[in-house]
């Protein structure tokens, strides 16, 4: 019961989502548009999906005959037929099935009215429909305003582009831009928002290092007071016991005397008798000279 449950869920959901798919933008009669992956050309019918999703759409039916829904079954095991989301599928109406999953087994005739519908997999519920006009000519398309939606219209490829696996609506311009280059024609509104951007970004960066530098501050005082076996919560509380200015001078004088013990010693005369060989060469006596002009007597 689960189980039946569970697959009349799915098959819901989707079909649900296959109700999204459109019929987008049809070409009756094609003498210089795209060609097939054969190089010939024919008229063709663009889907579109409009979900936000991935749509697979093999097992659906095309057809140009109300009385024969399955006309055209979309074969299974093609990975093409796997929409991705917001994107679109050309089917090549030649009537030659035998060449693809992408050529249907009829043909949309010139200078008639050419009906077109989707059927779902069940070859009952109708997804899509739309009647091409005995009025378009050739290489003119029949298509919607904006992609999945809106009104159909002629479309000559002249300012209304004929759009084969692109979008119905050819975004070229950006009217946020246009407006804003008509409000600020001298470019000073965009000059202030350019300073205004590297400074606020400058103050960021600033706010960024003066936190970093809080914060290694604050853990190099940490490891300090753990180092000395101080705790945070001490301080906060103020149990911490400081030492008195009198032990710490005490302290000092007593480092002092023992380092400077025997550097200086002002109240003791040390005499220390100097050894050294003698030599003639080194004797003073071979150093004397007579002073000139004395008489000796002998």
């Amino acid at each position: 019961m689960t189980a039946i449950i569970v697959a009349a869920s799915a098959s819901a959901l989707f079909a649900q989502d296959r109700k999204a798919l459109r019929i987008n933008e049809v070409m009756v009669e094609n003498e210089s548009s795209i060609i097939d992956d054969y190089g010939e050309r024919h008229g063709w019918i663009e889907l579109f999906n409009a979900n936000f999703a991935p749509l697979e759409i093999s097992s659906i039916y095309l057809t140009n005959d109300k009385d024969d829904p399955r006309k055209y079954p979309v074969p299974l095991g093609d990975v093409n037929t796997r929409i991705a989301k917001r994107q679109h599928v050309v089917f090549f109406a030649d009537g030659q099935p035998d060449k693809g999953t992408f050529h249907t087994n009829f043909v949309l005739e010139p200078g008639k009215d050419n009906w077109i519908g989707v059927y779902d997999a069940d070859g009952i519920t109708l997804i899509d429909e739309i009647v091409i006009p005995a009025s378009l000519t050739a290489d003119n398309s029949y298509a919607r305003s904006v992609d999945g939606a809106g009104e159909w219209s002629v479309r000559d490829g002249g300012e209304a582009y004929i759009t084969p696996s692109g979008a119905n609506v050819i975004r070229d311009t950006n009217s946020k831009v246009e407006e804003f280059a008509r409000l600020d024609s001298n470019g000073f509104g965009m000059t202030v928002m350019a300073m205004c951007i590297v400074f606020s970004a400058l103050l960021c960066l600033c706010l960024c290092f003066y936190g970093i530098g809080k914060i290694g501050a604050s853990v190099s005082r940490l490891n300090k007071m753990r180092a000395h076996g101080v705790e945070k919560h001490d301080v906060e509380k103020g149990e911490v016991v400081h030492d008195s200015g009198e032990e710490i001078a005490a302290i000092v004088m007593a480092l002092h005397d023992h380092l400077n013990a025997h550097d200086t010693e002002n109240t003791v005369l040390t005499i220390n008798k100097v050894k050294r060989a003698y030599s003639p060469w080194s004797s003073k006596i071979y150093g004397l000279r007579e002073v000139p002009g004395v008489n000796h007597r002998h």
